[in-house]
């Protein structure tokens, strides 16, 4: 049974799984779920479900993501506030003229969420664009200079979990973390080796960031 309060629920990706986060009494969903579901097979639908059938109103999201420009490396910190998710298969549980809604990260609550992450990072970055590829493989370096045109973060699951959220009326901000810039961007071919080191050397910072954050988003 849903709480009768109303609160805030954690979305953790493949590079917070098994963090302890500072979470007691918040429910916490594993975004891939417990044996790796690939990103093109999540259902965003059933994972934002879970969080308001456990009483949250609103999502704070982890997702990692790739940087597309030189000067957002690994570590970065970025809250996005736009997205771009054209080539993403449609996902919807509306049915009708409300299918046609605008979807996108609510403002007060990333707002909220920015403040509260700032007391961590001083140099969080505040905005940017996520663009979402189909996955589960890499991007080319010739589709990283094409994106990179307008976006800053590239990954696989953030604008649509964001949508799903806010098709059953939660609000919804993301923090991303770069766990290696986008293949191209570095001068080096980017390998899945490379993906991993990054999330492992992210881990601390990422923990200590949530410890300060999410007792005063509760």
């Amino acid at each position: 049974m849903a709480d009768s309060k109303p609160g805030l629920g954690v979305v953790v990706g493949g590079g917070a799984r098994d963090l302890q986060l500072p979470a007691d009494g918040i429910p916490v969903v594993q975004r891939h779920g417990d044996r790796y579901t690939l990103p093109h097979e999540i259902d965003h639908h059933a994972n934002m479900r879970r969080l308001v059938d456990a009483g949250c109103d609103r999502v704070l999201a982890i997702g990692s993501v790739g940087g597309l420009r030189p000067e957002l490396g690994p570590g970065t910190f970025v809250a996005p506030d736009d997205f771009i998710a054209l080539g993403v298969p449609p996902a919807t549980a509306l049915e009708g003229l409300k299918a046609h809604h605008v979807p996108g990260f609510d403002a007060a609550w990333r707002e909220r969420v920015v403040v509260a992450f700032r007391d961590a990072r001083e140099d969080l970055v505040d905005g940017g664009v996520y663009w979402q590829t189909t996955g589960p493989r890499l991007e080319t370096p010739a589709e990283v200079r094409l994106i990179a045109r307008d976006a800053d973060v590239v990954g696989m699951t953030v604008p649509s979990e964001c949508i799903a959220a806010g098709e059953i009326g939660l609000a919804y901000a993301a923090i991303c973390i770069v766990d290696n810039h986008a293949n191209g961007v570095a001068a080096t071919e980017l390998t899945l080796a490379e993906v991993e080191r990054g999330r492992a050397r992210n881990r601390a910072a990422l923990a200590a960031a949530l410890a300060a954050a999410i007792p005063g988003l509760a």
